[in-house]
């Protein structure tokens, strides 16, 4: 075809020679607008003997919207399927933008599979990352905890004495009863072992020793750590993160309202205060349940036991583990808050978010109970 044709329908007009095929669009070019179909450029392409560029401009146009670029892509599918180029510089720049966009994902076929060792220092610098970034969050966290402390202290701050009644409520007379069921049997375990053993060398008298040091020292605190962690933490991050999913939280920040005072606050005093007493009440029911033991199953008599519990437990034994059951506290109320308040929006997040609570919280807390056998070991406490 030597001499140039002109093909016009509706607001499409399709301008076609040897080779080259020119598109001229006027109007509306909208989805729900009215106009020509994409047949008439098929139709004037299969004209052109040696076509080499397919030409789309606009300069008629007076509004467009997606309809524009699906008539784009068309284009670009009639311009790939010839091998041929597709010139759109004279559209409006924001369609040439959005064709851009439109054009630019890579073909998966086409990406460079990366390497073994990138692979694995991609891996670890998204562990670095990922690790960097929650350590900031949590510092900043606890950064903000403790100017509210601070403020408290000063009289600066405010703490809802109804909300301290209600998580003291929570956190320690609700949880004796379970308390005290693991810590007496943990105390019957421990003196149904040492029995066993100590009976084959006529001492069945220290068993009074073991169960005393045991639990003052080690398993009291660490049993009560445990225990709120799963109960107490979980709950706290629970709290909290439907809170944040119901978009609460956000709404006593739009008030004023700092969620770390209003929230956080009351939870973290109350766990503080709680646990020693749950302490307490753990070394004291361990211990009834070691006396059962040793009482029943040697020859040991009740006066005898506790003549001896006084002579091997002293008053250094008790206060040290009450100080690391405070340690804890401190761990399982920071541990499940942070959780909450860091908690994602979706369905899912609240579960994680507990669940995260509770791994965290024990994980530190056994971490805690080392570096203390360390300590007093080496400062002789």
């Amino acid at each position: 075809m030597g001499k140039s044709a002109t093909i016009k329908e509706g607001t499409v007009t399709v301008q076609v020679d040897a080779v080259s095929l020119s598109v001229e669009l006027a109007g509306d070019w909208t989805v729900d607008a009215k106009r020509a179909g994409f047949d008439c450029v098929e139709t004037a392409a299969r004209k052109a003997t040696n076509l080499a560029k397919i030409r789309v401009s606009g300069n008629e146009l007076s509004s467009w919207d997606a309809g524009l670029l699906i008539f784009l892509l068309k284009c670009r599918s009639l311009a790939s399927a010839a091998g041929v180029e597709l010139d759109v510089s004279e559209l409006p720049k924001g369609a040439q933008r959005l064709f851009k966009l439109s054009s630019s994902p890579v073909d998966a076929e086409s990406k460079v599979e990366a390497t073994d060792q990138e692979e694995f220092f991609g891996v670890i610098g998204g562990w670095f990352l990922e690790a960097t970034d929650c350590l900031l969050s949590f510092w900043r966290f606890l950064g903000e905890l403790t100017v509210h402390c601070l403020e408290l202290v000063a009289g600066r701050g405010c703490l809802r004495r109804k909300d301290l009644l209600v998580q003291l409520d929570a956190v320690g007379p609700r949880a004796v009863p379970i308390v005290c069921l693991l810590s007496f049997l943990t105390g019957l375990i421990i003196a149904f072992i040492g029995v066993l053993q100590l009976k084959k060398f006529a001492a069945d008298i220290y068993v009074a020793d073991l169960v005393g040091l045991a639990l003052t020292r080690e398993l009291g605190a660490l049993m009560v750590g445990i225990i709120l962690a799963g109960r107490t933490g979980a709950a706290f991050a629970a709290q909290l993160g439907s809170m944040r999913v119901n978009e609460e939280i956000d709404a006593l920040e739009s008030f004023g309202i700092s969620p770390m005072q209003f929230l956080v606050l009351p939870r973290v005093f109350a766990l503080i205060l709680m646990i020693p007493l749950l302490y307490a009440f753990a070394i004291l029911v361990g211990i009834l349940g070691g006396l059962l033991v040793s009482t029943s199953v040697s020859n040991v008599t009740a006066l005898q036991f506790f003549v001896q519990l006084e002579t091997a437990v002293g008053l250094n034994d008790f206060l040290g583990g009450l100080f690391k059951s405070v340690v804890f506290g401190c761990i399982i109320a920071l541990a499940g808050c942070y959780r909450g308040l860091n908690c994602g929006k979706d369905a899912t997040a609240v579960g994680q978010a507990a669940t995260s609570a509770v791994v965290t919280a024990i994980t530190w807390i056994v971490i805690s109970d080392a570096v203390f056998a360390v300590i007093f070991n080496m400062i002789g406490f």
